[in-house]
């Protein structure tokens, strides 16, 4: 397949077209993408060649046009000394020079326009090839979504499964327990607060009780007196 026609190819596709087709469209845009960058390659390389030859036509023009003022100044001072015979001599080298001028600026021009045209073709590869560029950073942008959402929903099933529910009501009764045993820990017994507060009640009955034995008891009237 021919330059131009790999071109006209490229140029003329329907990227999203083709990708939504695609049975793998990563694939696929790596393969555009690779063809377009050769092609271009190729268009950039043909170009040069081209400016190359129209640079060496230039300096041809160039001196085919020199020569032909050259012999143009022969033929006036041939003129001028009486020498007709050389003055037409000169002046046939002149119009050689000056034929082959005009032929060297119709080939220039030309090159120029196919210049132009290369120029053009290369500015439309490089934007369809930045359209496929954006085209596969979004395609990868899309499949690490893809990834990490697959990721994810096989991280919920594996949450959601009994196996691991009943892992997690293990751990829950396993904590309950512990905290039950935690609580038994200081079950019946009271704070050193609540000890000294009791004792404080018990010397105080104590005391009481002493106070009661030692006051002395009223006598007992002797009914039979009276």
């Amino acid at each position: 397949m021919g330059i131009f026609t790999r071109f006209r190819d490229i140029i003329s596709s329907n990227i999203n077209a083709m990708l939504d087709k695609a049975e793998d469209p990563e694939k696929l845009i790596k393969l555009m993408i690779r063809e377009m960058e050769d092609t271009l390659v190729e268009i950039k390389t043909a170009c040069a060649g081209v400016m190359a030859s129209g640079k060496k036509l230039q300096r041809q023009l160039d001196r085919h046009k020199e020569r032909a003022q050259y012999w143009g100044e022969k033929a006036a001072l041939a003129v001028g000394k009486g020498r007709d015979d050389l003055a037409r001599e000169a002046l046939l080298e002149k119009r050689k020079f000056t034929q082959g001028a005009e032929t060297l600026s119709q080939d220039l021009a030309e090159q120029d326009l196919l210049i132009e045209q290369y120029q053009d073709d290369i500015r439309q590869l490089e934007d369809k090839l930045k359209a496929a560029r954006d085209k596969q950073r979004m395609l990868v942008q899309r499949q690490v979504h893809a990834q990490k959402k697959f990721q994810a929903q096989q991280e919920l099933r594996r949450i959601d499964s009994s196996e691991t529910m009943m892992k997690f009501d293990e751990l829950e009764n396993r904590i309950e327990r512990m905290e039950a045993e935690a609580d038994l820990v200081n079950f019946g017994k009271k704070t050193s607060l609540e000890d000294e507060l009791e004792r404080l009640s018990v010397d105080k009955d104590i005391e009481d009780e002493l106070k009661e034995l030692k006051s002395p008891k009223p006598k007992e009237k002797d009914e039979s007196a009276e």
